[in-house]
This record gives structure tokens, sequence and C-alpha cells, in this order.
């Protein structure tokens, strides 16, 4: 493959992309330059309908870390990943049936508003800090990650890449706020779409069996229980009671166009699944037998999707171009819904307690507030660059808090005799379990036994030499066998489990009570 740059016109296309996004939010501070209300802002005034919300929930959490991991999980260890297909599902009825009901009758903006009706205010404040420092850590890896896989293999200018995608969200999210993130998000997903098609213009097709068993082995990486089950927790926790998935439903004008949008995103999310499984299988077709990172032609897994696209049609100017713009159409969505998040659970959780400013000024601080964020997200992507072999302890960091937020919301909805003081107890149970557990087995991964790669050779190369960078040969401690290496998708229901339990105990011992709008809490 020469393809180690791009050509004009596929800059042409990622340009474009840029500037239809900022042009959305150029054009919804205009329309709604007469509604200067935080609300307006925050969450489209309540006035969104299910359509364009349900593509902007598929968009939110779908980054071109997905979008370039995906693939190479499938083609590093097969497609077992496929079974997220009910994981999804049952993160979606519950949500509809269990959190979404709850949230939506409140009218509340953020999230932890609830935490402080159904228990205290410290209660609420605890969950917006954990949701800040995690949210702001994986927003700068979520710029940082694509831009330096891309880079590596398309010759993109890294730093050009991150300032751009930081600038544009930064920019529509402070002059448009929630209308601009959703229809941006809708605008995206159609590159995404077309990436996807693209993606299969190889010609080798292969079938790549389900690699996986019913085997109950926790320490497994991959099984259909690790995915099914811990899939689960992890996406009700982003769908249920995450800041930025919550708002959007919360924008609909109706009940019905919530629920109605949260069952059509998931006919996306099962879409780019399915699409990211099949480009996996095309990977492993290709290359199977000349593995790019075993050859030491890219460093990183990531890198292979993109390796593949310029290898195969690196010689057709704009279509590398319309992938790296797909790519960063993950990242924009990401970004701009975790900006516009932070925004408004620093308003709500943090402001407006303390202060009593008028709408109009809460409006303005929403937006400086999205300025400020966006600053930070590059400043955490120049960070990350600095992190090297941190950078995967952080994004399952992000993944470890979700398990005892989700604890702590499920204990106040689901357990009405819970108490302030098991709460708190189950949060901060939840969190020191769920974080140790997260920090050893990044300490002591599991074996190849444990996670079942694929077989892949450079036996096919036209190679003088070959790097020995073969990820299935590895050296582990003896400890690595034990329970430090249980599966990572197994973070998340451990945090949520503890959190639960700790604070049904605590509650029970230190006394229940009743609040009167209880009602209207669970």
């Amino acid at each position: 493959c020469d393809g180690e740059a791009i050509y004009s016109p596929d800059y042409l296309v990622f340009a474009l992309m840029l500037l239809v996004s900022a042009a959305v939010g150029v054009y919804y501070a205009w329309t709604d330059r007469d509604q200067r209300s935080s609300g307006n802002f925050l969450i489209g005034g309540r006035r969104m309908t299910a359509l364009p919300v349900s593509l902007s929930l598929t968009a939110s959490f779908m980054s071109a870390i997905t979008v370039l991991s995906n693939p190479a999980e499938v083609y590093r260890y097969g497609a077992s990943i496929g079974f997220y297909i009910i994981a999804f599902a049952m993160a979606v009825l519950v949500t509809s049936e269990v959190f979404m009901p709850v949230f939506y009758r409140l009218t509340i903006t953020s999230t932890y508003e609830y935490l402080e009706l159904r228990f205290n205010r410290a209660t609420r404040l605890m969950g917006t800090l954990l949701f800040i420092v995690q949210t702001i850590l994986y927003t700068g890896i979520v710029i940082y990650a694509p831009a330096l896989a891309l880079n590596q293999v398309t010759g993109m200018d890294l730093w050009g890449a991150v300032i751009s995608t930081g600038v544009v969200c930064t920019f529509y999210c402070t002059m448009g706020g929630l209308k601009a993130v959703v229809w941006t998000d809708v605008f995206q997903v159609g590159f995404w779409i077309k990436k996807q098609h693209n993606d299969f213009t190889a010609e080798q097709t292969v079938l790549i069996f389900f690699s996986t068993s019913f085997d109950i082995n926790p320490l497994r990486r991959h099984t259909f229980w690790t995915i099914t089950i811990g899939g689960t927790f992890i996406w009700v926790s982003i769908y249920g009671i995450n800041q930025a998935q919550v708002q959007r439903y919360n924008s609909c004008k109706s009940l019905i166009h919530a629920k109605l949008s949260l069952y059509t995103n998931l006919l996306g999310l099962w879409s780019i699944l399915l699409c990211s499984v099949f480009a996996g299988m095309c990977l492993y077709s290709v290359y199977k037998k000349c593995d790019p990172w075993t050859a030491g032609l890219v460093s990183a897994p990531d890198q292979l999707m993109p390796y593949l696209v310029m290898d195969i049609l690196g010689d057709y100017p704009g279509l590398p171009g319309l992938f790296v713009a797909a790519a960063y159409s993950g990242s924009l969505s990401t970004v701009s819904s975790s900006i516009n998040a932070l925004a408004a659970v620093t308003v709500e959780d943090l402001i407006k307690p303390c202060t009593n400013m008028s709408e109009k000024h809460l409006s303005w601080t929403s937006k400086g507030l999205s300025l400020l964020y966006g600053a930070l997200c590059i400043g955490m992507a120049a960070l990350a660059s600095l992190m090297g072999g941190i950078l995967q302890a952080a994004v399952s960091i992000f993944g470890v808090t979700g398990g005892p937020l989700l604890g702590l919301f499920t204990l106040g909805i689901l357990c009405p005799f819970a108490n302030s003081k098991g709460a708190v107890s189950g949060l901060l149970s939840g969190l020191v379990v769920s974080l140790w557990v997260g920090i050893t087995a990044q300490i002591y991964p599991p074996s190849p036994e444990m996670s079942r790669p694929l077989s892949l050779t450079t036996e096919g190369c036209n190679l003088t030499t070959v790097d020995s960078l073969n990820w299935t040969s590895t050296t582990l401690p003896l400890l690595a066998e034990s329970w430090y290496s249980l599966s990572y998708l197994y973070f998340s229901p451990i945090g949520t489990v503890i959190s639960i339990s700790v604070g049904l105990m605590v509650s029970l011992c230190t006394g229940t009570y009743y609040k009167e709008i209880y009602q209207r809490l669970f």
C-alpha cells in the first residue's frame, strides 16, 4: 500500500462535513435568537420529535473509537460481539420501561437533579462531579484516539484533525445548543451509512463463525454470557442514566415520542453493529495471511480499518476522504453530546441552586460553559497524547464508573425504603470495588487461552523483514490466570450489584423514610 497521504478531494470531503456541521449551529443560533432561555438551549424547548432524536441517540455514543475498533475486534477475536444485538435490545427495553418514565414526568434537565429529589444534595453533587470528570476524560480520548489512528495510516495532520474536531464541535454546541447537536448528529449518521456501503467494495468475503461459547467462566474475555449480561449493564448505564442520552429523550414533546425515539434508535444500533462486524470479516478475509500488525505495517489494531481503506481505495480520490469524514462524524457526535451534557449538569446542578440568575443570563452562561468545556476537551486530547498506555486504562475507567452510578439510580427508583446514607455508602462502595477490579485487570490481562484470538500469520506477505509484533504470543505472570483477569464486561455489573447491595443494607440498618413526592420518584 502506497497510500500514505490522502488527496485534495479527500480533504474537500472532510472539510465539507465540518462546514455543514458548523452551519447547523449558525442556523439554530439565528432561528432561536429571540428564545434565550437555558431550557431552550439545553433541551430544545422540549419540542423535538422522535426521528431526529432517535438518530442523535444512535450517534451519541457510537464514536470513531467504535467505528475503528469494532472491525479490529472482529478481525482479532471473531464475530462474537454480534451478541451485542441482545444486549442493545435489553438495554432499550429496561430504559424505556424503568428509567425513562421517571425522568420524563419530572421534567428535569439534569439527570442528577433526581438524586437530590430522591435522596439529598450531597448525593446529587457526588453524581454530578463523577459525571463531569469521567466525561471530560473520555471526550479527550474520543478526540485524540481516532486522529492518531488515521494520522499514522492516511498521513492526515494529527493536530490539525484534533483541533478542527474540537473547535467545530465547540462552535456549533455554543451557537445552537441541543437542537444543533441533534441535527448535526442526523447529518453525521448519513455519512456513516455511506461509509459503511463503501467498506464492502472489497471483493473478498469470509464467514467467521462466532468464536465463543456458552462457557460460564467469567475469566473468558468474550462469551455469550459476558456480552449479553455485561453488555446489558453497560448500555443500560449509558441509555438509562447518562446525561447525554437522558437529555435527548427528555427534549421530546411527549413521552410517546421519547419512547418511539428510543426504539427507533435500536434499529440504528443494530445496523451499525452488523456493518462493523461485516467490515471486520472483510479485514480478516484480506489480511489473514499477511497480518499488517504482525508485519509492523501498522502500530495499533485500531489502524487496521483505515489501512484497508487506503490499501483498496487509495487510488480513488474522494473515497478515502469519505471514510475519514465518517470516522470523524462519530467523534463529532460524541464530543458535541458530551459538551452539551456537561453544560447542562453544570448549570442545573452547580449554578442554579446557588444563584438567582435570569433565564437570559442562564442561557448566556450555558453558551459560555459549552465554550469552556470544548476547550477543556481539546486540552484533554493534548494530555492524552502524553499518556501512552494509560489510554486504554482511561477508557476502562469510563466504563467502570457507569456501574456504581447505575446502582445508585436503580436503588432510588426501585427501592422505596432506601435512604441517603445507603445511597452514598452504596455509590462509594461500588466505585471502590469496580475501580479495584478494573485496575487489576489492566495489570494482569487475560491470557490468549481466555481471549481466544484468531490465527493470523505473515506467510502471504512479500516482506524481507517482519517485526516481531505478533500479539498472539505473550508472557504473563501466573497471577494473570486468577480472578484478577476477570472479563472487562463484568466491571459494570459488579459495580451495580455492590452499590445496590450495600445501599440496601445500610438503609435497613439506619432506618427507612418516605418523601412527600415519592410517587413521582419511583
